[in-house]
């Protein structure tokens, strides 16, 4: 019940953002070069760049902390969120310098007690093993010196996201007031006037039909697809797995050394040529563990090189223990089907079109006549109670629409237009506050409410900051390029 909050956030005039963790914690601090190529420069904070290789690094650092599989750090969507945590880290350390923060050597002590890997250097007799920390910071190419460094300046980005985050709303008052308006009750009924119950009046002419599939003919175009060939290298249990690698390598080096067919890979590795016609770029539906499902198979299959000039795709691994290479044999470009082929499907969109053209226009008279007696309830569902709280069936702009109209005009009618389906008319001619009220919701609501203005708060701050430090785009973040036989 509370995501209604976050669906009407216009209500409450608060903005959301990205939660920022700083993660420059033990083990992760990023090295910035000011020496780099330009081309390499993405974005520039103060002047000092946030480059390519240290996206790169960072990916793969972070991929590997999370357990997740190395290849989701050369996906761009992951790569932009990296990129998104420099550069917000950048801009915190900028303002933390800028704004001359200190930190006391207890809270310094006190927050290095806190990291686990610390913790484990304790003897049981409570004395420190300092050869050992020496010897963990040396495995991470830290000294101590830069070790305190980063700590102390991790504690001083810290102090300064609590401080920012412990915004206050000005009154309780005004949480108090959200909640009320998300509880207030409207008696409603409704009236649709729907294509389908309309669909029996309709029968668009020959000429109709061919007009409408001349003028829209990108609605009826086959998409592209291929034919293609495949091979497929699965490990056996029974096999010593660095026999397997062997082969692997094998599969990867034939079908990209020789490109031009899949034939000398098989035939070495015993392998058979599989086929598999009309694959589109949607790839192999409801078939997971089909080996052309993987995405980036299908992919690479719609590649300049796989299309124009037939040559095997690179070997995938798709799961462990599992290579794919494949070629396209033909490929067959998108086209605009022949009105025969289409006829059916043609004289449905028209013949539903024109069906809710109609109700549209049913409605619209109907509307007009309840705006002069809008007491009339002929025709209307039995009224219902809603709220913001408990909206029933209504979703976004339609019980705006419902909650917005002032009490004063009751009855009131409002027509919400549902695209592609026709019209529906609303009826509200109660309000009324609920008998009980939910302290729990309440309680809740409010703590959402608060966590909504202190973002908001945050997000100004960062705003701030980020025109201080005069952020400037440099080179977008590009592809990663993909890595042979992974």
């Amino acid at each position: 019940m509370l995501d209604t909050i976050r669906k009407h956030q216009r209500l409450m005039q608060f903005a959301l953002m990205l939660v920022i963790v700083p993660s420059f914690a033990f083990f992760g601090i990023s090295s910035y070069s000011g020496f780099l190529d330009k081309e390499t420069d993405l974005i520039k904070v103060n002047g000092k760049p946030i480059t390519a290789q240290e996206v790169e690094v960072a990916a793969k650092r972070q991929a590997e902390r999370a357990g997740r599989n190395i290849q989701i750090a050369q996906s761009l969507q992951f790569r932009q969120a990296v990129l998104n945590e420099l550069l917000q880290q950048s801009i915190l350390g900028f303002a933390v310098n800028n704004l001359r923060l200190q930190v006391g050597k207890e809270a310094l002590i006190k927050s290095l007690q806190n990291i686990p890997q610390i913790r484990a250097l304790y003897k049981p007799d409570g004395s420190f093993d300092d050869e050992r920390f020496k010897q963990l910071l040396a495995n991470n190419g830290l000294n101590e010196e830069q070790f305190y460094a980063s700590q102390a300046f991790d504690l001083k980005i810290s102090q300064l996201l609590n401080s920012v985050a412990r915004t206050e709303l000005a009154s309780p008052k005004i949480s108090e007031i959200v909640s009320t308006l998300y509880e207030t009750e409207r008696q409603v009924q409704s009236l649709q006037y729907d294509a389908k119950d309309y669909l029996s009046k309709v029968n668009p002419s020959p000429e109709e039909l061919q007009t409408f599939y001349e003028s829209n003919s990108k609605l009826f175009v086959s998409p592209e697809f291929v034919d293609v060939e495949y091979i497929v290298l699965k490990a056996d249990p029974k096999e010593d797995a660095k026999i397997f690698g062997e082969k692997a390598d094998q599969f990867a080096n034939l079908t990209y050394d020789q490109s031009d067919s899949l034939k000398p890979a098989a035939d070495k590795l015993k392998l058979s040529i599989q086929t598999q016609k009309g694959l589109t770029r949607a790839g192999i539906n409801n078939a997971k563990d089909h080996p052309l499902a993987n995405p980036k198979v299908v992919q690479s299959l719609f590649g300049d090189e796989a299309v124009k000039n037939k040559r095997n795709i690179e070997a995938v691994q798709t799961i462990p223990g599992v290579f794919v290479s494949a070629r396209v044999v033909t490929f067959h470009p998108a086209q605009t089907l022949p009105y025969k082929e289409v006829a059916a499907e043609v004289k449905r969109q028209v013949t539903q079109r024109l069906a809710e053209k109609m109700a549209v226009a049913a409605a619209s008279e109907r509307y007009t006549a309840l705006q002069k007696d809008p007491k009339s309830t002929i025709g209307f569902a039995s009224p219902i109670w809603i709220s913001r709280n408990k909206p029933a069936n209504l979703v976004g702009s339609a019980l705006d629409d419902l909650m917005i109209i002032n009490p004063d005009t009751f009855p009131a009618v409002v027509s919400v237009s549902n695209p592609g389906v026709g019209t529906t008319l609303y009826r509200v001619d109660q309000v009324r506050q609920p008998a009980s009220v939910d302290a729990k919701i309440h309680k809740a609501q409010a703590a959402q409410i608060q966590s909504l203005s202190a973002q908001a708060e945050f997000a100004g701050f960062m705003s701030y900051w980020r025109d201080a430090a005069n952020v400037k785009i440099i080179n977008p973040l590009k592809q990663a390029p993909s890595t042979s036989g992974s």
